[in-house]
Formats: C-alpha cells, structure tokens, sequence
C-alpha cells in the first residue's frame, strides 16, 4: 500500500483499516481451526444420516454393528460371576410371616444388560473394516485384544481408515440401540443361543441374505 502523498492522518486511518481486517482474518483462521473437529463430525453424521433415509440404510455397516453389540454384550455376560445375583420386584409376605423376595442371576438381568448398553457404543472404536481374503465381501470386525488374553488378529485383512470408520459403525450402533433397546433386552434376559440370529437377520434384517451374517466378529 503506498503512502505516498497521503496525509499523516489519511495514512493513519488506512493503516488502521489494513491492520485490522489482517487481525479479523487471523481471528477468523483460528475460530475456523478449532471448529474443524466438529465440521467434520457433523459432515460424517450427515453422510451416515443421509444413508438411512428412506430406509435405505446401509446394511453391511448396520448388520456389523448388530452383530458387534451382540459380541460384546455376550462378553461382558460371560465376565460377570454366574453367582451372583439381584433383587428383582416387591417383596412377598410369606403366610408363616417373613418375607421373600425374587432374585435373579445378575449377568443376565434387565439392570444389568441395561448397563451394558449405555456403554457398549463406545467400544466400536475397537473395531475396524475387515476384508474377507477368500470372498472379498467387507465387514467390521474387531481388532483389539480383549483381556482374555486373545491375542492380535491379522491386520494384513484390516483397513483402517481414520476415525471415521469407528465414528460410523459407533452412530449406527447407537441407532440400533435406540430402535432395538427392548428387543435386545428381551432377548438377552431370556434366551443364550442364537440371539444374533434373531436379532439381526429376523427382527432388524439388516444381516438378512448378507454371505457375512454368519461370521464370527
């Protein structure tokens, strides 16, 4: 910007004018930069959302989160103490005078597939998309080692994509849990075979017809 000619004051005030838009555009750079992170969430809820419109959702990404929360709950059941119990209901007077209340085994209780649920989401960052070597056909499937000292799979048959992936199957898990939270409760509380089977090829059919809907996560 030349300053020739103009006054001390003219100068003054275009100076102000340049040095405060280069603030404004600095400022506007930082706001942008620390609003990346949540662009980028709302453009993948978007995509993923958009998806699910019409019914068309995505069937390999929702039956690998069916089949995933299926896995997990099934683990957390089986590290729980089968002796262990909790009260369920009222308490009954006995006609000799005491009181008896109804127990059940704690691991499969309504509280505590409840419980589970309000957390099992967060564990879809343990898994990622797994290409099968054989078929081709692509699934998510879990990569991390659980505490039973399982040990690591192959990776050569994973791709791991960022956190987009694990974002993805976390909102779809999160959908099923939503949509399905009763049936998956009566199913757990009731049943120990073949709940993946109904879960997710009968009553949410997202793994209905799927050459995956019989692997193993």
């Amino acid at each position: 910007m030349s300053t020739q000619g103009q006054s001390p004051t003219n100068w003054i005030k275009c100076y102000g004018r340049a040095s405060f838009q280069s603030v404004e555009n600095r400022e506007q750079t930082i706001v942008f930069g620390k609003m990346a992170p949540y662009v980028t969430l709302a453009f993948l809820v978007t995509s993923v959302f958009f998806k699910t419109i019409d019914g068309k959702k995505d069937d390999m990404l929702y039956c690998s989160a069916c089949r995933a929360i299926v896995d997990e709950l099934n683990f957390s059941i089986s590290e729980v103490d089968p002796k262990k119990t909790i009260n369920v209901g009222s308490f009954r007077l006995n006609p000799d005078g005491t009181l008896t209340d109804r127990k059940v085994p704690l691991a499969r209780s309504e509280t505590h597939i409840t419980e589970l649920l309000e957390e099992v989401c967060n564990k879809m960052s343990d898994y990622a998309l797994h290409v099968d070597p054989d078929t081709k056909e692509k699934s998510y499937k879990r990569f991390a080692p659980r505490n039973d000292k399982s040990g690591f799979p192959d990776f050569k048959n994973f791709q791991f994509n960022g956190p987009e992936g694990s974002n993805s199957l976390k909102f779809a898990c999160e959908s099923m849990v939503e949509e399905y939270e009763d049936n998956i409760i009566s199913l757990f509380t009731q049943e120990t075979d073949g709940v993946a089977d109904k879960l997710c090829n009968v009553i949410s059919a997202h793994c209905k017809g799927s050459t995956y809907q019989h692997g193993e996560l």
